[in-house]
């Protein structure tokens, strides 16, 4: 089965965006009419996962998040000075013969969205997912059926998705009972920012609107900035108030979306591929005071 055969059954697999899409999904590297030795899933293309691809004997790295540093991702680089990095990277693709494809608004296209059904399977938090509940927009709310302490959700989270430590807002003995995935917190994210009639309004302030009246214990966004929803939870927990924010980071969350796509790219090549899932990892490394 040639490499482009798997990409014509993707396409066909994800929903259709249109004969006009122009968007970031596509061949980042690499020749696709070369036939497939193996498939690996990674979130992040990273110099690591390229060389694990090439160590698995695989030709096709699928992946959900940018190969080069600007934000737009395209195929080569466009800035106007050398980036040596990249030119190193691009070194190592062409050497190991693998194409990369990203598929990433397409996965978020699907109903419901691919990633985060693997994020929610891979934390096995199907039975505390709120189908109908959509308190925060471009969220996932989940109730436990008994309160979980902030510490022990610390765990959880590094346990199911391979942190090497994890930052959080509020007290560890804090009891959560709703939970929130939220998008990425930052400047135009989601909800256009506006203020009409004295009313400001934007995304940030709609997680605090679900926090105040629909009663979210905790969040765990992708992106964050601290001046916003975080500050609020920061004096929340100083007035007493069981209320945290997780930082579990964009990429490690989402990298379980990432372990999902190994399963249904595994169906979709009907067992004649290897294919394997290769966690990027942590892009975080922890020092505690005083180590």
């Amino acid at each position: 089965m040639k490499i482009s055969e798997v990409l014509e059954r993707v396409a066909a697999y994800h929903p259709d965006l249109g004969s006009d899409y122009a968007g970031c999904d596509g061949i980042k590297a690499g020749n696709p009419d070369k036939e497939c030795t193996g498939i690996v899933s990674a979130l992040v293309p990273t110099v690591d996962v390229i060389r694990k691809t090439a160590e698995l004997g695989c030709n096709l790295l699928f992946v959900h998040e940018p190969t080069s540093y600007l934000t737009p991702d395209f195929p080569d680089w466009k800035a106007d000075f050398t980036c040596h990095v990249y030119e190193e990277k691009r070194a190592l693709l062409e050497k190991t013969g693998i194409v990369v494809y990203r598929d990433h608004d397409h996965a978020h296209a699907h109903r419901p969205d691919s990633i985060f059904t693997g994020v929610i399977r891979g934390l096995g938090w199907e039975s505390f997912y709120l189908k109908e509940d959509h308190s925060v927009p471009f969220g996932y709310v989940f109730q436990f059926p008994k309160p979980r302490t902030a510490a022990a959700l610390c765990t959880e989270f590094m346990d199911k998705i391979g942190m090497n430590g994890i930052s959080y807002i509020g007290r560890p003995d804090v009891e959560i009972t709703r939970l929130a995935l939220v998008g990425h917190i930052y400047p135009g994210a989601f909800v256009p920012e506006k203020l009409e009639h004295g009313v400001y309004d934007d995304y940030p302030t709609e997680i605090i609107r679900a926090m105040e009246e629909q009663h979210i214990d905790a969040i765990a966004p992708g992106e964050i900035v601290e001046w916003n929803v975080l500050s609020y939870i920061r004096d929340a927990a100083s007035f007493g108030e069981n209320k945290v924010c997780f930082r579990i980071g964009h990429f490690n969350w989402e990298q379980l979306g990432a372990k999902y796509a190994a399963e249904w790219l595994r169906d979709l090549t009907g067992g004649q591929l290897a294919v394997h899932f290769v966690p990027t990892g942590d892009i975080w490394n922890y020092q505690m005071k005083g180590l």
